[in-house]
């Protein structure tokens, strides 16, 4: 049984060149940076859980929430075999009992804050905005793309940033826990503008702060669909 399911809906992913210096105290034991035309990426995204059910239970309150994270991207070779996955630098939910799962059995850095989202479909614009309260400010970022959805084009920079199927957090400096994260591949929607109103410094630390003054490289908006997280397992030099 997977550990959780769920729906992950109108996911706003604000993508940023990063510095892969600033990212190597965060890499997990046994994984190296998935870097994109010679770039390491760091994303902003926000995205709706809807339907969320652990070990097959919905949990009252805990249904429907968003998440808003902060996340890298890398790849861990197995058998021959690249897979590639994302670290989290920090995963913020309005619900403390999900911070304290996440933390305590997957080793994440999950935090609570106040939370709330807008969903807006007009006759031809659709508007996305994820917001989140830290330290009396409220941050957001948001995006206007079009109503109309489509297949992701193989080889594209959208493809890089959405098809990374495994989840990776450090555990110390000779284990990491590795778990599964299932989907089918995603649709996109044509992103026409963006605004992104966030204290990265407060919020992610001070090695982020550069960000808030950062031009990002590509801003884009996923559909999602339904997804699965498995059970981690333990990943050691030993």
């Amino acid at each position: 049984m997977s550990f959780l399911k769920a729906e992950w809906r109108k996911l706003a992913l604000v993508n940023y060149s990063i510095d892969p210096d600033i990212l190597k105290p965060y890499l997990p034991y046994g994984t190296e940076l998935d870097l994109w035309n010679d770039h390491a990426y760091v994303s902003l995204v926000g995205f709706m859980f809807l339907n969320t059910r652990m070990l097959g239970m919905k949990i009252p309150f805990h249904i429907n929430f968003e998440e808003v994270n902060l996340r890298f991207y890398v790849k861990r070779k197995e058998a021959g075999e690249w897979k590639r996955g994302v670290v989290f630098i920090k995963e913020i939910v309005p619900k403390p009992a999900l911070t304290f799962v996440a933390n305590t059995v997957y080793g994440e850095n999950y935090e609570t804050m106040p939370m709330k989202h807008v969903w807006l479909e007009k006759e031809s614009a659709l508007e996305v905005s994820y917001q989140w309260k830290k330290s009396s400010k409220w941050h957001s970022f948001s995006v206007n793309a079009s109503t109309e959805c489509k297949d992701i084009a193989a080889g594209s920079e959208t493809e890089f940033i959405t098809e990374h199927y495994w989840g990776y957090a450090q555990v110390n400096g000779s284990r990491s826990n590795e778990y599964e994260v299932t989907h089918p591949r995603w649709q996109a929607y044509e992103v026409r503008s963006f605004d992104v109103d966030v204290d990265f410094g407060a919020v992610y630390g001070e090695a982020f702060d550069f960000l808030s003054k950062e031009k990002p490289l590509s801003v884009m908006l996923a559909e999602g669909s339904e997804i699965t997280v498995e059970s981690k397992r333990v990943i050691s030099s030993r």
